[in-house]
């Protein structure tokens, strides 16, 4: 299963996708991708040294770059289920990587693990004037398109704030969104967006209200009319003073096992 954990920068989508793995990793092999080229602090929620920018494997923007000028056009073939036989399902050839990945196949230079977590980061802005994060938003579709999952594996990705990667075409490849909705006016103007985009794509919407407290739950479950909201997190201040401090979110939340157990069986 491939989730998407999107919304507005600072609602929570990185504390949400952290806590989410640490729970989803005890009986899933999981991955978290992180696809946020300006978020620095995914790795230090997970308790993890930050990985390398997978977007180096390719020789980093400008080889990337050249890879992408001469790549051919994308093949289709069909693809093996895991047992072997004929999924019956097409699958596309990608311009970038010369075989179909499983989580076996992940390059361990680019990898962080710990506690049954893998931690990839798609690439980060490091320097003034290095260009736009285009080829970020490629390198994710491209490796999500190539990524073959087994029964038991479970990618989680931390977006990008905003949109933008609906706009790039990445979101087609997930199973389905998560939208992380903090208690203010944009957040919640946003949610809807959000959940258009999602049926452009063609890809399931839920809705996780973040930061929550009792005054002002009724008013946030009425914006979004309380349609495919399937988790509600309390305000906890523990969490945003270890996020504050860069450390691990070692946490253990009722409303995140939930969550977890509704993804599992969806």
């Amino acid at each position: 299963m491939k989730i998407a954990v999107c919304g507005k920068g600072g609602s929570g989508k990185s504390t949400i996708s952290a806590l989410l793995a640490k729970e989803m990793a005890k009986n899933k092999n999981v991955l978290v991708l992180d696809t946020d080229e300006s978020n620095y602090g995914l790795h230090s929620q997970l308790g993890m040294a930050a990985p390398k920018d997978l977007m180096e494997y390719f020789g980093g923007k400008t080889g990337f770059k050249e890879k992408q000028r001469a790549a051919p056009k994308k093949t289709q073939f069909w693809g093996l289920a895991a047992n072997g036989s004929t999924s019956g399902q097409p699958a596309q050839q990608s311009r970038f990587f010369n075989k179909r990945w499983s989580f076996s196949d992940l390059p361990p230079e680019f990898v962080e693990e710990k506690a049954g977590v893998k931690l990839m980061a798609v690439g980060k802005i490091h320097n003034f004037g290095e260009g736009c994060a285009c080829p970020m938003g490629i390198l994710t579709r491209e490796f999500l398109e190539n990524l073959d999952l087994g029964k038991n594996d479970i990618v989680i990705v931390d977006t990008e704030a905003g949109t933008e990667h609906f706009g790039r075409g990445v979101d087609k490849d997930f199973d389905l969104i998560l939208v992380v909705i903090d208690p203010s006016y944009e957040s919640l103007r946003l949610s809807k967006k959000f959940d258009e985009f999602g049926s452009q794509c063609g890809c399931r919407v839920y809705f996780v209200l973040n930061k929550v407290e009792p005054d002002i739950k009724e008013e946030m479950l009425a914006s979004v009319n309380c349609v495919n909201v399937v988790a509600e997190i309390p305000e906890r201040r523990e969490i945003f003073k270890a996020s504050l401090k860069g450390e691990e979110l070692d946490f253990e939340l009722d409303e995140i096992k939930k969550l977890a157990d509704f993804l599992e069986k969806s």
